[in-house]
């Protein structure tokens, strides 16, 4: 909504006075930022149009298991409410974290199976495929190219020795939380990750802080590691620090499936 005010050059000074419904059903709005470049792919491959940010996704608490997993994994959540049917109340979320952390526990006698390799296993994205950003583009630059990829996070490579330098994620709203006013907010979009990522807050604990593996790691060594630290992302990485593969907690959940 804010590379909408930033694109447009709209007042953003009466964003601050609209609901998030109203904003979220102005049709110019989504022509611009969403249905314009689709974020995310359902299982089949088909685009995904605005169509998908009215539709509420939910379980109740009676759902298996198997069916939440499929729910997150085929239509692409990041979490899944568990409502209480009578009056709609939310009971929990369920999150990848939530499913392995859970599998953790629950599966000790199996872990001795996993003795492959994630890259062996085809678990993550590796090679060309993997998306990148560079610490001098704009917060504007890679938010848009994480719209383009449906991505909720982003290495952060030097340009020159491509070694990984941070992430950055769409939940960081560092940029927001500097601002003085929503003029200054949109305005921010305009600085570098460099400048961002200088702000950021640098507790390892944090779900998107960043965590390295190589491709050599094993299954059981990644799939212990995501539920002890219940972060969302291995960022695979060679000898010498460069960026060589991303492995998501919605990755294992969908190996599983």
């Amino acid at each position: 909504v804010l590379r909408y005010y930033r694109e447009t050059g709209a007042d953003v000074i009466t964003l601050a006075s609209r609901s998030i419904g109203d904003i979220l059903a102005d049709e110019e709005i989504l022509s611009t930022v969403l249905r314009k470049n689709p974020p995310r792919r359902f299982a089949t491959g088909e685009p995904v149009g605005a169509d998908q940010h009215a539709l509420f996704l939910s379980v109740d608490a009676d759902a298996t298991m198997d069916r939440a997993c499929h729910l997150l994994h085929d239509k692409t959540l990041d979490f899944l409410p568990v409502l209480l049917p009578s009056d709609m109340r939310v009971l929990a979320t369920i999150t990848y974290t939530c499913i392995l952390e859970h599998l953790v526990s629950n599966f000790r006698e199996q872990r001795r199976l996993f003795d492959d390799t994630i890259y062996d296993l085809g678990i993550g994205t590796y090679g060309e495929d993997v998306v990148v950003a560079h610490p001098q583009q704009t917060l504007h630059e890679v938010l848009h190219t994480m719209h383009l990829h449906g991505l909720s996070a982003i290495p952060v490579v030097d340009e020159s020795t491509k070694k990984i330098r941070g992430v950055y994620s769409r939940s960081d709203i560092t940029f927001l939380t500097k601002a003085s006013d929503a003029e200054d907010a949109v305005r921010n979009l305009s600085l570098t990750l460099e400048a961002l990522m200088a702000q950021q807050r640098t507790d390892v604990t944090t779900p998107d802080a960043l965590h390295t593996c190589s491709m050599r790691h094993t299954l059981q060594y990644v799939f212990e590691y995501f539920a002890q630290w219940k972060f969302n992302r291995l960022i695979c990485v060679d000898e010498e620090e460069r960026v060589v593969g991303v492995v998501s907690a919605r990755d294992l959940v969908a190996y599983f499936l």
